[in-house]
């Protein structure tokens, strides 16, 4: 459902950001299982460090121009597809890869149950193996399609990547919960400056976060694991 006024695209973006709305996202550890295990992570600091680290190197350079130009291209499935398929591509972990293509995969199921235009569409074509639906992707042809602005889905995009790696963190007893409010209130500096940052070309999607993808790689040997990724 568009939403029809100002308060209306507020209240949507609540729902969507809030941590009860089924998104997929609590399957994922972020690594912060291997990570914690090896001694990388250990406290609320070095937590804030994770997440910083992810915001400004992952989520800036490469969700973030994924999700504006699937926002942007929002009326045309195929340029999304396209899209999807760079992320894919880029994405060299294949539990970060699968990973992102789980959350995907359940926000376009969730979506298509609530009505939002184009998201039965597009998951058809995921479930028929032609488009991989991939997180960032996914997340912009939808917001923009749930009638929520360039700004409002890269929003609720950042603050989906605290929010899931301080869920993550809390499950596996690393922080509390007052401790992950302060992460989460914390984490805005963050979120601000990969907005002020200039939108890299979709063709140049890019990360560095080599810790974390090589904890998500041991992730499937480790003992036991609580998350599904």
């Amino acid at each position: 459902m568009t939403p029809t006024s100002a308060l209306d695209a507020h209240l949507a973006l609540l729902q969507f950001g809030d941590s009860f709305f089924p998104s997929g996202a609590a399957s994922f550890s972020w690594g912060l299982e291997t990570l914690r295990a090896d001694g990388f992570v250990t406290d609320a600091a070095s937590l804030a460090a994770f997440v910083d680290g992810q915001l400004a190197q992952r989520w800036a350079s490469f969700d973030r121009p994924a999700l504006v130009a699937a926002h942007r291209a929002a009326d045309d499935l195929d340029a999304v597809e396209a899209i999807d398929r760079q992320l894919d591509a880029a994405t060299l972990a294949r539990e970060a890869r699968e990973g992102g293509a789980r959350i995907g995969g359940a926000l376009l199921k969730v979506h298509a149950g609530l009505g939002t235009d184009g998201a039965d569409a597009y998951r058809q074509r995921v479930l028929q193996g032609d488009a991989p639906g991939q997180m960032a992707a996914v997340q912009g042809l939808l917001a923009a399609r749930a009638g929520l602005d360039e700004t409002a889905a890269c929003a609720l995009s950042a603050y989906g990547v605290a929010l899931g790696i301080a869920s993550a963190a809390l499950r596996v007893g690393l922080v509390g919960h007052v401790d992950v409010q302060r992460l989460l209130a914390a984490s805005r500096a963050c979120i601000a400056e990969g907005f002020a940052a200039p939108l890299p070309a979709p063709d140049a999607l890019h990360t560095w976060a080599p810790m974390t993808e090589i904890a998500t790689m041991r992730h499937e040997t480790g003992t036991g694991r609580l998350f599904a990724n």
